[in-house]
């Protein structure tokens, strides 16, 4: 099947009991046994599995090729799941760039069980000086927030392979329609659902699917049991909704970033744009060769103080100020204010989800706020 009809199908478990066209929530969070004590309809708690959950890591699976999928409360919560897998004094190399929240997990929560080296993994050069014995991860995010930066998928898994090393790469920020990282040679992707997935900013999530159930995976399957840190059953119901209509989004997302990054690009007041459809971005070629297409996130810097970028970002309309993406609507964030002190982003950084709003109202908006 396509991917548009694999959004459609693949979550949808049949009800045979009332045979909804639409699988329906299934709150309940114990299932009765027989007089064997076994459970006839295949579930016993829902901490362990519900069908809704399962329709979303069935879903899911297929979207990335995998061969499982383990859905979780957040984005966050499906990170933590694979450090937790990992073995005290492990080694990890990540991204210099990278979500704030997932560096931060990895700096503040695990700094005493496992190392970790944050590198420019744009720049392969920079990933053999880093691996040790003890290197048992690579985590990867391409694009990259905020900075959209390009991650030679098949380059950092051939290296990786070589030397035994398990890789995941974040694939929020393109989504399964435009890139996948298992047929690239990555060993996991991990996705924040609560973004491009569910589509809507009202769900939260996150998930993670394997290219193979191995032993790593097995483990990681057995703390989302125990951890309980997963979504309820109302929440994967609305994931595999949005997902849905996830391709189509999609191309309304990167039909307008694309017109928004040549407008800014354009632009007197605009330092630098950063977005991977631009023929100027140092990961252009990568990109074309990795994704099917560039995405709808976009950052551009503007010329001035930090002051003038958060006048911007408090002047629009249409684009709402405020944390995440993905959503249909247009949203605009000074990134740097939000990562803290140790935030490496520029100062005069705006990172915008570009919404499926019409493009013209989304220009006009924008070009009024810099003005």
């Amino acid at each position: 099947m396509n991917i548009e009809t694999i959004a459609i199908h693949a979550g949808n478990i049949a009800d045979h009991s009332t045979h909804a066209v639409v699988q329906p929530i299934t709150l309940s969070t114990t299932f009765l046994r027989d007089e064997t004590g076994s459970y006839p309809g295949g579930y016993m708690y829902t901490r362990i599995d519900n069908p809704n959950r399962k329709a979303l890591e069935q879903v899911l699976t297929q979207l990335e090729g995998g061969t499982d999928t383990c859905c979780f409360a957040s984005g966050n919560a499906a990170g933590n799941a694979l450090f937790q897998a990992l073995s005290p004094g492990d080694h990890i190399i990540a991204p210099a760039d990278m979500y704030h929240g997932m560096r931060n997990l990895l700096k503040e929560v695990y700094t005493n069980s496992l190392q970790v080296d944050f590198a420019d993994l744009s720049d392969v050069n920079n990933l053999l000086p880093l691996i040790r014995k003890e290197t048992k991860l690579i985590w990867i995010e391409t694009p990259s927030n905020p900075l959209l930066q390009i991650t030679p998928i098949r380059e950092i898994t051939a290296i990786a392979q070589q030397h035994n090393i398990k890789v995941c790469c974040d694939n929020t920020f393109a989504t399964p329609v435009l890139q996948n990282p298992l047929a690239l040679g990555a060993d996991i992707v991990m996705h924040s659902t609560t973004k491009y997935l569910s589509g809507h900013s009202d769900v939260l999530g996150g998930c993670l699917t394997t290219k193979n159930n191995d032993q790593l995976w097995q483990k990681i399957r057995r703390i989302q049991e125990l951890s309980g840190s997963v979504p309820s059953p109302f929440d994967c119901y609305m994931t595999v909704r949005g997902i849905k209509t996830l391709p189509y989004r999609m191309r309304g997302h990167v039909a307008n970033a694309r017109a928004l990054a040549d407008f800014l690009y354009q632009h007197p007041k605009v330092e630098d744009v950063f977005y991977p459809g631009l023929p100027s971005h140092p990961g252009h070629a990568i990109a074309a060769a990795q994704m099917q297409d560039f995405g709808g996130m976009l950052s551009f810097t503007i010329k001035g103080t930090a002051a003038d970028a958060a006048r911007v970002a408090s002047s629009t309309k249409l684009f709402a100020q405020a944390t995440s993406l993905g959503g249909v609507e247009s949203l605009i964030e000074h990134r740097a204010s939000i990562e803290g002190p140790d935030t490496k982003t520029p100062k005069t950084l705006l990172r915008v989800s570009v919404g499926l709003e019409n493009i013209n109202d989304l220009i006009n908006d924008i070009s009024l706020a810099i003005n």
